[in-house]
């Protein structure tokens, strides 16, 4: 086991990793910039060193000095979290090179599941469902026209290594095609410098589901279950839950057989998800697959009593998994809701600033995955989730419950939330009769 890891990342994500290493014996290193020098995540830590100013390409995605500081500390591992370097092979090719331990994927699996033409043809030769659309990469718009007219509108263009929305674009007829595809292209560039995209089938109004899978270095694969990801603004998440009210036990077996043959696949290794579109009449579509430790992963911890970080961490030690497909058992209901520094009112703009003023709830079910304090000043240089609230219990109305009355406890004052926001989604009719998709907030709520 390690003697130390370096946690490549801040914020909650930081926070619930160096409390694994704690309760695993573990001693942890914190980096951060200097925006984050008072941040929780660096009091908490053995250790703390800055790596550079506050832009995060100067900082938490500047892999020297990642890396210099392992070494300097005596790090014998990274964990990366997610966002910023998580899903980056050149950097795990990186610490590789360093006999450093990445605590996730090798290589070569995140390279090859990272690019999304490539993830769709390894699917497709593994018999897994995709969504119908082109099988290589596309750069121009004349190719994407072609490859458009020929699945049907409407499609969607997608950028080849994107992710979180960016290079994103849904196209309803041909004439539009041209602009939206270069729109989407441009974003791509900009925001991973890369060029290629690729056109997909529209599937309308779906549910997002996912499956949590942990696999080790031996050729173990298990699936925990799924996450329904539906309730979501600007292709972002903002309510997960699991189980999932979408899918019965039939459909929830045949999904989750699908997605360890997804993973087996991509000779997967560590904790990842498989995310699937669900069409309103049962079909089901491989998406695309994280290499990485999921924003959401407590809703399946609280459902299946199992610590994902705890596993992340000895499978990359080495260890084999300690549990069988057939121990792993689902029980209750977790929800998740992410409490954001944004304004729902002006298109969820990032509202960073102090908070003068905060309570976090409690009790029984209750969980709360964060890393503010009173007076802590949220930055305006990185994401504005700032708070995960997580609940459990025996079925989803009491979840639901739960989650009402726990987001009605809950106060972040000094900055905008989007706790309003989520309150008004959870007392939704539909929400809570689980008539949801991915369009919900769209349909339903004024933002």
């Amino acid at each position: 086991m390690f003697q130390k890891i370096l946690i490549a990342n801040r914020g909650e994500i930081a926070v619930r990793i160096i409390r694994a290493c704690r309760e695993m014996g573990i001693k942890t290193v914190a980096v951060y910039s200097q925006a984050d020098r008072d941040a929780l995540h660096a009091q908490l830590a053995d250790e703390a060193v800055c790596i550079g100013p506050a832009p995060a390409a100067e900082s938490y995605l500047n892999m020297e000095r990642i890396l210099s500081a392992t070494i300097a500390a005596g790090a014998d591992a990274i964990h990366p979290g997610f966002g910023f370097l998580s899903e980056n092979s050149r950097f795990v090719e990186m610490c590789e090179k360093c006999h450093i331990t990445f605590i996730g994927p090798p290589a070569k699996v995140i390279s090859r599941m990272g690019n999304k033409s490539e993830a769709r043809h390894t699917m497709m030769e593994a018999g897994v469902p995709v969504v119908p659309g082109t099988k290589e990469a596309v750069y121009t718009v004349q190719d994407g026209r072609k490859a458009a007219d020929q699945i049907g509108y409407p499609v969607i263009v997608k950028a080849s290594s994107g992710g979180g929305g960016k290079g994103m674009r849904i196209v309803e007829k041909a004439e539009e095609f041209e602009g939206q595809f270069s729109t989407a292209q441009r974003e791509s560039i900009n925001a991973f410098a890369d060029d290629a995209m690729y056109i997909e089938k529209y599937v309308q109004r779906p549910r997002h589901i996912e499956f949590q899978i942990l696999a080790d270095q031996y050729g173990h694969v298990v699936q925990l279950g799924e996450r329904d990801c539906s309730i979501q603004r600007r292709h972002q998440k903002l309510i997960e839950e699991s189980p999932s009210c979408a899918i019965d036990e039939k459909l929830r077996r045949e999904m989750g057989d699908t997605a360890i043959r997804a993973a087996k696949a991509a000779g997967y290794e560590n904790a990842g998800t498989i995310e699937f579109l669900l069409d309103r009449d049962g079909s089901y579509y491989f998406m695309e697959m994280n290499t990485r430790i999921q924003v959401e992963h407590p809703v399946t911890e609280m459902v299946t009593g199992i610590d994902l970080v705890r596993e992340q961490i000895r499978i990359a030690a080495g260890e084999p998994l300690s549990f069988t497909q057939e121990e792993i058992t689902i029980r209750g209901h977790a929800l998740e809701c992410r409490i954001n520094a944004e304004n729902p009112a002006r298109h969820f703009m990032p509202c960073p600033g102090t908070v003068t003023n905060l309570h976090l709830p409690g009790g029984n079910g209750v969980r709360i995955e964060t890393a503010l304090f009173q007076d802590y000043m949220v930055p305006a240089n990185y994401d504005s989730m700032i708070v995960k609230v997580i609940v459990y219990d025996r079925n989803r109305d009491l979840a639901i419950r739960k989650m009402q009355s726990t987001l009605g406890e809950l106060v972040i004052e000094g900055i905008t939330t989007n706790i309003d926001f989520q309150y008004e989604i959870i007392n939704h009719p539909d929400f809570q009769s689980g008539n949801t998709n991915t369009h919900f907030i769209e349909e339903h709520l004024s933002c």
